[in-house]
């Protein structure tokens, strides 16, 4: 016998909706407002209120393969879209809010949004970016919706649902039967190497990412938990999280604009939280935060903190266990969906020395099942052994096949894997380790130096807080490397001890030659640091030199 025999059931957002009304319920949603009132709801009610939107979108002329924008914060409404646009046969299109109002607009227009859910505090961003170009044919307020629709009465304008037996607005309100290879969202990249890209997701690839994020050696996130996605969700889809969560009914909390550190830990104390997601400079707050204030909050033992966006240090994770709290460190990419490594140290490792384990998790990991890496020589198509660096390459079942548009292709390998631009190499226990961007590589008298490893070294200086490296043309070494430094809040280390610091560990040609103190490090919209803002600073600072 050779024709298998199991259901062929659609892999569609349907069954994560349908999973959070019947069985997951009672779970709690919670929402911080911008007035800082918090707002409950459950998923039972939010599936609900998912299913009017789809319906009332279907009456309003969505069609199938259309985006739907949204302009919003963290919040129960924003879920909402999440499911309910897909489910009317729709794709949702999270708009980074952080970006210029130009660049946004160029998005909305290169995805061709038709329709547009804003928060009611973001209008005036709205007005900019409609002043930029975007256009949208109709726009729904959450809030006060002042001259614009109202969110609320778009839900109102909703057929009942449609039971068995009827054919009452029939015509109108039907919901389109989904197909797994159907489009649910799209993402846009940063834009950091030229114009963002547009990158769509499909109902299959986005439920295959939600049911192995959740794997214990994953993200590891459960009915048992209160996840609070600190990670917009216009970033990644908040890596996914709010999928995870409505399938695996884990209470979720959403902070909405307040993501200053007192204001994070109020409602991680608060709302006992047990799984967190953020960027590095999220955690050098709340870490802050907790040493200058000790005993003040409460956290939940064990707190485990996602970490992703950048590399996070190794003193980072070693402060947090100070604290009795874990960061956990993953990597990915909007082409990634964006899970494509989480660094968790394996059982037969558990036992070596604490230089080891922390070691193995300051990297980024190993993919989890069904994604795919390997490194080759990013200088040519030469297999890179296990102590060279070279160019991470990724695929599998989430991770693009192509940019919207079929824009630069040239980012796939003839083979089909994904180019990442990232510089890596693995370790002799299969671990992966990103050592730099390729573009953020200084080559130098012929030899190349790593900015993120000497970066990473820096920040394990008791008296940094962050550091950021990038290389600036020198007449004699082509480039010579250039690192600013934001120093912790009272401490004070001299640029000749934090020079001495890099030669502890790397050759001499990789010590910057001047480490310049700033206040403040320039970061792109996903909180990486923005290299091309700061060679473009520092691109005449060895002018002169002989």
């Amino acid at each position: 016998m050779t024709t298998a025999t199991m259901m062929d059931v659609p892999l569609t957002i349907e069954l994560v909706l349908d999973r959070a009304e019947r069985w997951m319920s009672a779970s709690e949603v919670v929402s911080r407002r911008p007035d800082k009132s918090l707002h409950r709801t459950t998923y039972g009610a939010v599936a609900q209120r998912a299913r009017k939107l789809a319906r009332a979108l279907v009456v309003a002329g969505i069609q199938r393969g259309e985006r739907v924008a949204t302009l919003m914060w963290n919040h129960a409404e924003h879920l909402e879209a999440y499911l309910g646009i897909p489910l009317a046969g729709a794709v949702t299109h999270t708009l980074n809010l952080r970006l210029h109002p130009d660049e946004i607009a160029f998005i909305a227009n290169d995805a061709r949004d038709r329709f547009l859910i804003v928060d009611d505090v973001l209008l005036p961003l709205y007005d900019k970016i409609v002043a930029a170009g975007a256009s949208f044919e109709r726009v729904f307020v959450v809030g006060a919706s002042g001259k614009h629709e109202s969110y609320e009465e778009l839900l109102a304008t909703a057929p009942p649902e449609l039971t068995a037996g009827s054919s009452a607005s029939i015509s109108l309100a039907q919901l389109p039967d989904l197909a797994e290879t159907d489009a649910l969202g799209v993402c846009y990249t940063s834009g950091t190497t030229g114009k963002p890209k547009g990158v769509v997701y499909s109902h299959r690839s986005t439920i295959l990412h939600s049911l192995v994020a959740a794997l214990p050696d994953a993200l590891d996130l459960a009915r048992a938990d209160t996840l609070l996605p600190v990670v917009p969700m216009f970033h990644v889809n908040a890596w996914g999280l709010p999928f995870v969560a409505a399938m695996t009914g884990a209470k979720i909390v959403f902070p909405g604009p307040h993501l200053d550190p007192p204001s994070l830990l109020d409602l991680l104390a608060a709302e006992k939280v047990t799984v967190a997601a953020g960027v590095p400079t999220i955690w050098l707050g709340i870490r802050e935060q907790l040493d200058a204030n000790p005993g003040k909050w409460q956290l939940q033992p064990g707190l485990r903190m996602i970490v992703g966006g950048s590399a996070a240090p190794e003193q980072l994770i070693r402060d947090f266990d100070r604290l009795g709290l874990t960061l956990l460190h993953a990597w990915g990419m909007t082409e990634t969906s964006p899970i494509g490594l989480v660094s968790r140290v394996p059982p037969h490792l558990a036992g070596a020395d604490e230089a080891t384990r922390y070691k193995l998790r300051a990297k980024q990991g190993t993919p989890p099942p069904l994604v795919d890496v390997r490194v080759r020589n990013w200088q040519g198509d030469v297999p890179a052994d296990d102590k060279t660096n070279g160019e991470l390459l990724v695929r599998g079942p989430w991770v693009a096949r192509q940019y919207a548009g079929g824009h630069t292709p040239d980012r796939w390998t003839k083979d089909g894997w994904f180019r990442t631009g990232d510089v890596a190499r693995v370790d002799e226990h299969g671990f992966v380790q990103l050592t730099d961007r390729v573009a953020d590589m200084i080559k130098s008298g012929g030899e190349w130096i790593c900015s993120q490893e000497v970066e990473n070294h820096l920040m394990g200086h008791p008296a940094v807080r962050e550091a950021a490296v990038i290389g600036v043309p020198h007449p004699k070494w082509s480039e010579r490397p250039i690192a600013t430094v934001v120093l912790r809040p009272g401490a004070q280390a001299s640029a000749d001890e934090l020079r001495a610091h890099v030669g502890a560990k790397f050759a001499k040609f990789w010590i910057p030659d001047t480490i310049v103190f700033v206040d403040a490090i320039p970061r792109t919209s996903a909180g990486k640091f923005k290299k091309t803002e700061l060679r473009e600073t520092y691109r005449d600072h060895f002018k002169d030199e002989p």
